[in-house]
Order: structure tokens, then sequence, then C-alpha cells
């Protein structure tokens, strides 16, 4: 047997021996299949995760003073920004993909409820643009802030419950200023949020950007943050716009490096998902040396007739490939067509999720299906019905003739 008759022989066999045929077939369909469906919930975890980030926290991009990630818990007044209305325009006018930029100034203080006190963390926002980012952020009580609000707050669900606060309370916020001076502020409770991360949510206030500006005595900011119309331009816009202030004394940071909470995350679900693909892999490849060792085993009396017609060890190896490499084909392409559809029919329906490790909210998740991903499963597919027949396929090439023919006698 020469040329494509190796195929044609394999295409018969495979038609010839349905049930078997069947077998392999679905042990590499269901296998390119979990891969799929498996790959596809992790990109949506993911996704979805960088999505309550950039719009509950940090925006895709923040621009900061260098050296601000590392300095602003000890001296944060050594990282304003001055100008930062010159600032936004410049970044405007340069970087296309800009849907949304704001001005944050941070600031750490002692929150007191009249009774007790609380550590906080706040921000001074623009009320109005946060509107817009913090899409991620629900209000389980009251409301956001208003540009108007000069003396309205909005606390974090943990800081609530901490200082027994409601909407309508007053507060007494106290920070230290740069000089060593003591500021106070009094403000009314107006709505309190709930964000993904329970840390956030222990610890979070904001105010009016006016309102912190006061508090601090200064004019500046500490931080612009930036949002595109596409996460997945957030790397260009990130060159883009350092290029832009090169040589300026300013960092541009994107979301994905500021958040210690989602690298740890993605880095927990890689390897937890990645023992899963290499689990199913190992299944695949078993269950179709499983079956090609039994189909094998029940030709034994075929391969030994071929060769006592002249077939060489050569030739029976290279039919066993052959049929593999079919099977392989034909189980790969049916498993991404299982795949994509199983995938399409979850996401319609979707998935209800309960909260991560250390978040407040549930999600409802789905499949994310890309080109990339699915022919990468059908692949592996194949590869490994191929690698589970080579084993199977040299010890029946090497079957001795008389025993061969008596098999089964």
């Amino acid at each position: 047997m020469k040329g494509n008759h190796f195929f044609l022989f394999a295409l018969r066999n495979i038609f010839r021996h349905r049930a078997r045929s069947a077998a392999t077939l679905a042990a590499i369909s269901i296998g390119v299949a979990s891969l799929i469906l498996a790959g596809g919930f992790v990109k949506d975890i993911f996704i979805q995760l960088g999505e309550a980030i950039i719009h509950s926290q940090t925006g895709h991009l923040q621009i900061t003073r260098q050296g601000y990630q590392e300095g602003k818990i000890r001296a944060p007044e050594k990282f304003l920004i001055e100008m930062s209305a010159d600032l936004k325009v410049e970044v405007v006018k340069n970087v296309p993909d800009v849907e949304i930029i704001t001005s944050r100034l941070s600031f750490v203080g002692t929150l007191n409820n009249g009774k007790r006190d609380l550590g906080v963390v706040g921000e001074g926002i623009e009320a109005d643009l946060e509107k817009e980012i913090g899409t991620y952020l629900q209000f389980v009580a009251g409301r956001p802030l208003n540009k108007t609000d000069l003396d309205g707050m909005v606390i974090g669900q943990g800081v609530a419950k901490n200082l027994d606060l409601k909407v309508g309370d007053r507060v007494t916020l106290l920070a230290t200023l740069a000089q060593g001076a003591v500021n106070t502020m009094d403000f009314e409770v107006v709505g309190i949020f709930q964000s993904f991360s329970k840390d956030f949510d222990a610890r979070a206030i904001r105010i009016t950007l006016p309102s912190s500006q006061t508090l601090m005595d200064t004019s500046a900011v500490h931080m612009l943050v930036v949002v595109l119309q596409k996460t997945e331009t957030t790397a260009k816009a990130a060159i883009k716009i350092q290029q832009m202030l090169s040589g300026r004394l300013f960092d541009t940071a994107a979301w994905s490096n500021i958040s210690d909470f989602y690298e740890k995350t993605v880095e927990l679900y890689d390897r937890q998902f990645g023992v899963l693909r290499l689990i199913i892999l190992v299944m695949v490849l078993l269950s179709v040396a499983n079956t090609i060792n039994m189909s094998l085993f029940e030709r034994t009396r075929e391969f030994g007739t071929m060769k006592a017609i002249g077939d060489r060890t050569n030739d029976i190896f290279k039919l066993i490939i052959a049929e593999s490499l079919c099977l392989g084909l034909l189980g790969a392409f049916f498993g991404m067509l299982l795949g994509t559809v199983a995938g399409l029919a979850i996401s319609a329906i979707g998935i209800p999720m309960p909260p991560p490790p250390n978040a407040n909210l549930g999600y409802l998740a789905q499949i994310r299906l890309d080109a990339f991903s699915v022919i990468s499963a059908g692949a592996i597919g194949f590869i490994a019905c191929v690698l589970g027949s080579i084993s199977p396929a040299s010890r029946a090439s090497r079957l001795d003739i008389g025993e061969a023919l008596r098999h089964g006698v």
C-alpha cells in the first residue's frame, strides 16, 4: 500500500468498525468540548473580574507622579499633580481611545460616628464623572454622590457595618496634613455602596473633590483616572500616554498592574484550571489509547493475514497511524462543533456564580469563545489521538504471523 492508499484503507476501516470508531470519536469530541468550555469559562472569570475592578476602583489607566504607588502611604503630599486640567486636555487630544478622564485626591483618615473611630482610606472624586465610571458599584442604600454634595459622603458597606451607620447619619472625618496639622470636617452619609471586594468596602469612603481639597488644604490631585472605550486597547493607550509624558516625571499604570487582588486571583485560577486542562488531556489520551488497544486486539488475525500476504511491519504501523489521523481529525471537528454550540447555549442562559474568594458579589458567568481557543482545543484532541495510537500501533506491527493467525482459535 502506497500513497493515499493508507488513508483509503483507514477510512474504510473506520466505517467498517463503527462501534469502536464511535467510542474513539466520542472520547476525543468530549475531551475537546470540555477543553473549550473550561477555557471559555476561565476567560470569562478574568474578563468579568477585570471589568469589575476597572469600573469600581481603578479605571483602565492611572496617571500619577513617579513613585506615587510606592510612596503614597508614607508621604502622599510629595506626589501631587498641579494643573491637572491642562494635563487632561493634553491626554484627550493625543489619545483618541479615551472616553472619560477624571481627577482623584487620595487621603488616609479617621472616621468618627460620635461613639468610636475607624481608620479609612478616602478619595475625593469628581462625582458626576465617577457615576459613569463606577458602573460596578452597587448602592445598597442611598444614592451616589452629586457634585453639589459638598458635605456628602458615600461609604463602603463594611464601613457602615463597623460604625453602625445608615443613610442620613452625620460623621466627622479627621485627616492629618503634610505639615503635621490635623483637619476635621463633618459630613452626612448619603449612600452606602457595595463593590466586588470586601477589603475595599471595609475601609473605603468617597467625598467630592472640592471637599477633599479643602480637607487636605491643597488645590492639586494625586491621579488622573483614564477610562477607555475598549479594555483591549489598554496597553496601546498606556504606551501612547507614557510617550507623551516622557521626561516629565509621570508614571502611567494599567489597571492589571495596580490591583494586587486581580493578579493573585488570576494566578490562583490559572493554576487550578491548568491542572483541570491537564486532567482532561490525560483522560482523552488514556481513553483513546484504551479504545485503540481494544480495537487492535480484536483485529489481531486481520493484521496476521496482512503480514501473510506480504504487507510489511511498516505498512501495518502506517495504516494504524492513518486511521488515528482520520479519527483525530473527525473527533477534533465534532468536538469543536460540540464545544462551540454548548458554549453559545450556556452563555445564552448564564451560570449563576457565588462570589469569588474575598468578594461580595456573585455574577452570571458565560463561556467566552474565540477562534484561537477553539482551534487550540481541537489541535490538542487531534494530537492526543495520534500520541495515544503510537504505542498500540507499534505493538500490532511487530506481531508474529503465526501467533496472530492463531489468535482467538
